[in-house]
């Protein structure tokens, strides 16, 4: 449906020149370096030595970023705009810098014609800012130059937000990626009464880089049936005549807000519970809108060759840069700036006042409306630990009390939530349900759990939207968690790059606040998913995240339960990282009281001294390294063994929290100064370093101190299947009989008066071959084994 407005002339004539001052701008930032006015006949000395720059997709942006503008003014509506489309970077600068956010938050780029050739300048130009919505543009939470966020983002910032309307522009290039396929279900988890409410426009002009779009090509009644399926109301905007779609979208944009409305009144004052069908706009416009028709006798405005730099040879090409020329001054500068380059008054007749400006809505600054996490006192679920390695529990299941207070505490408030896909359960974060409910909008059934309308658990088989919620929800003020098995945490790669890049750029912004850490709880881990197989062991994300920007990555294993309260604590206190905690959900023993689980995770790495045999007057004969909670088993197991078979060697414990640590302090905030690591591992002594991950990984960390050459590590190696749990530590050479004869390997001398332990050993690990095959089981001195220590 292709609706009209009853705008007056001067109203629909505002619109129109706002829209083209707009497009003015977008076009000279691509081309131009100087004479940003045209006060004289353009020259290729006014021509930027490179043109970089998406045209294409500009002329649609503006358009709408101009009619929100009378929307958010009309209304007095608190709104954000997710800008989805590629390298739409030139509209929203040329939009921010309009409405004044540009200038207050760059006062160096100032609103008259000095600021704009600085913008034009600055634009994909060294010094300057990307091409791309980035985290430089006022007004953005989202980084426009990988494709398939927006609209997870959208909803992200929505959630828990009811006085927010979030636009978001989807180009039909990004509506062809998986996750925002996926993103259109977002809205089976919107609660009408405590969200706000989320506007797609889906921006259909035709063409990507090289080819026609999927959705542009579709016949309206199969598009609208797609829609429709994904529990959309569209409303549809076509044309290529300026007046006619002005009219048009204003039109929409009415309709849209005033079912948004009804929505709202009907779930928040008459208790309406049926799930809305939201509505949507589909735009349709010719790809570089009112950009050249032809160039060099080729179709280009309403094709893929508008996608970027339609006129590419304007430096060289004195016909193309005439045409160049008339393009801008078919917008009519002299009616949209005055002799000092500011913007006419009827340019901002619709442009709305400060913080209700899209370039200066603090919910795109989400530091600005960030509170404290009321995470409760450790000690009410910290376990009891009267010796090491003598009783066990299930870590996540006692961190699920720690969360579900944390989500009561946070009951009126609504900022905290904890995402994952359909494993909050099976990680046995269970508890959470005592506090809040799994946000669910569609039907519900007698057999159903826990499923609540206003519920703060969100759960969907969709990584991508896991990562993309929780993103949107971070960057506009609140706080979160997302639990994942650990091997497909991996799905998110992308997503946490783009997001690692945010908070690098954001932190050397000053004017953006620091916001709550993007915190992930890896469990059901590599050496745990015995039942479920090879497909489900990967232990490589963490490699992945610390291959990222240092002073944002973190990385932490801790051993036992109290180290993971203690670790939790931090990071959900934390700001501006990317937390990575891997802990398993299986009963495992404790190892450290509350207190010593405090002081060991600020050091991140240290000796267990009640584990070792040092004497305390010389250095030990070998080191017996450990990162992680299996791998910190296996290491006790072997220093048990040890002490009872070699009692005169004398051993060092050295468990790792932090895996950054490991690095130069150089290199990492968190890394230790050579000298410590020295007195750490020491600089000659063997290293038997058992690692929860590739083992690679600790030899990448660790490759320039100077015992490197004496490090020796065991980890994941790739060979997992349905088996035991000792069994798959046993298969990747870290299992306690292993590291025990790495030792008698490795110290020397040691070979030859140990050769009947390693021997013994070497048989244990056969024996336990036919034991599994015959039993199922684990041997029996391993199920039942005790830190005896």
């Amino acid at each position: 449906m292709t609706t009209t407005s009853a705008l007056s002339g001067p109203d629909l004539d505002a619109l129109d020149a706002h829209w083209r001052a707009a497009n003015y701008l977008a076009v000279g930032q691509i081309y131009l370096m100087a004479n940003p006015l045209l006060t004289e006949t353009l020259a290729p000395e006014h021509i930027k030595p490179r043109l970089l720059g998406h045209w294409g997709t500009s002329p649609g942006l503006n358009l709408v970023h101009t009619h929100l503008n009378r929307v958010i003014k009309e209304r007095g509506l608190r709104a954000l705009c997710v800008w989805g489309p590629g390298h739409g970077g030139p509209a929203v600068l040329a939009n921010a810098w309009l409405e004044g956010s540009y200038t207050e938050t760059y006062p160096d780029i100032g609103r008259d014609a000095a600021g704009m050739g600085a913008l034009f300048k600055q634009f994909s130009f060294p010094g300057g800012v990307p091409s791309h919505v980035a985290p430089e543009t006022p007004g953005s939470i989202h980084e426009g130059g990988e494709l398939g966020y927006a609209l997870t983002h959208a909803y992200g910032a929505a959630f828990d937000h009811p006085e927010l309307l979030v636009a978001c522009v989807i180009g039909d290039g990004e509506a062809e990626t998986g996750p925002l396929a996926a993103s259109w279900h977002s809205n089976k988890f919107l609660d009408p009464v405590h969200d706000g409410a989320v506007l797609p426009i889906l921006h259909l002009n035709g063409y990507k880089i090289a080819n026609p779009t999927v959705l542009a090509r579709l016949p309206e009644d199969e598009l609208d049936a797609l829609l429709r399926g994904y529990g959309h109301e569209p409303i549809h905007v076509e044309g290529d005549e300026p007046e006619a779609v002005h009219r048009a979208l204003a039109a929409a944009m009415d309709l849209a807000l005033d079912r948004i409305a009804g929505h709202q009144r009907a779930a928040r004052t008459e208790g309406a519970t049926v799930r809305p069908r939201w509505p949507m706009i589909v735009l349709r416009t010719p790809k570089g809108w009112t950009g050249p028709k032809e160039v060099d006798g080729v179709p280009v405005e309403g094709t893929w060759r508008a996608h970027q730099v339609p006129l590419p040879g304007v430096r060289d090409n004195p016909g193309h840069l005439r045409e160049l020329e008339e393009w801008m001054r078919s917008y009519r500068p002299g009616e949209l700036f005055d002799s000092d380059g500011r913007p006419t008054e009827a340019v901002l007749r619709w442009v709305p006042e400060g913080t209700f400006r899209l370039g200066a809505t603090p919910y795109a600054n989400g530091g600005l409306l960030l509170r404290t996490l009321p995470v409760p006192p450790l000690e009410e679920h910290a376990v009891r630990v009267d010796a090491p390695g003598t009783v066990m529990h299930e870590p996540t299941r006692v961190l699920g009390g720690l969360l579900e207070d944390v989500m009561a505490a946070t009951a009126g408030r609504r900022d905290f939530r904890v995402v994952g896909p359909d494993e909050t359960a099976s990680n046995r974060l269970g508890a959470l349900y005592g506090a809040t409910g799994k946000a669910w909008q569609a039907a519900t059934l007698p057999t159903d759990e826990h499923l609540s309308r206003d519920g703060r658990v969100m759960e969907v088989l969709s990584e991508h939207l896991c990562q993309g919620w929780l993103e949107g929800y971070l960057l506009t003020g609140r706080h979160g968690l997302f639990s994942s098995y650990e091997a497909f945490a991996h799905i998110v790669d992308s997503m946490v790059n783009q997001h690692i890049k945010w908070l690098r750029t954001s932190r050397r912004l000053a004017w953006r606040r620091p916001i709550a850490s993007l915190n992930y709880l890896l469990t059901s881990h590599v050496w745990r998913q015995d039942h479920n197989g090879f497909s489900h062991q990967d232990p490589g994300f963490v490699d992945h995240i610390l291959n990222k920007s240092p002073e944002v990555v973190r990385v932490y294993l801790p051993p036992d339960t109290n180290t993971l309260l203690s670790t939790a604590e931090h990071v959900l206190a934390s700001r501006d990282y990317v937390n990575v905690v891997v802990a398993g959900k299986q009963p495992s023993f404790d190892w450290l009281t509350l207190d010593q689980a405090r002081a060991h995770c600020a050091r991140g790495a240290g000796v267990w001294e009640w584990a070792g045999t040092e004497d305390g007057g010389r250095e030990p004969d070998v080191v017996l390294a450990c990162a992680g909670d299996v791998p910190t088993l296996e290491t006790m197991a072997a220093a048990g063994l040890l002490r009872r078979h070699l009692p005169e060697l004398a051993v060092r414990v050295v468990n790792v929290v932090d895996m950054a640590r490991l690095l130069p302090r150089e290199e990492h905030p968190h890394g230790m100064p050579d000298a410590e690591y020295d007195a750490l591992f020491t600089r000659d002594k063997p290293v038997i370093f058992a690692y929860h991950g590739y083992p690679w990984l600790v030899h990448r960390l660790a490759y320039r101190r100077a015992g490197h050459a004496h490090l020796h590590v065991r980890g994941y190696k790739e060979e997992g299947t349905t088996t035991t749990p000792f069994d798959m530590v046993l298969r990747n050479d870290l299992d306690r009989y292993r590291l025990v004869m790495d030792v008698i390997d490795r110290v020397p001398g040691l070979g030859v008066r140990a050769v009947a332990v390693r021997q013994a050993m070497a048989d244990v690990r056969g024996r336990h071959h036919d034991w599994i095959r015959k039993h199922g089981t684990d041997l029996p001195e391993v199920a039942d084994w005790t830190w005896e220590g």
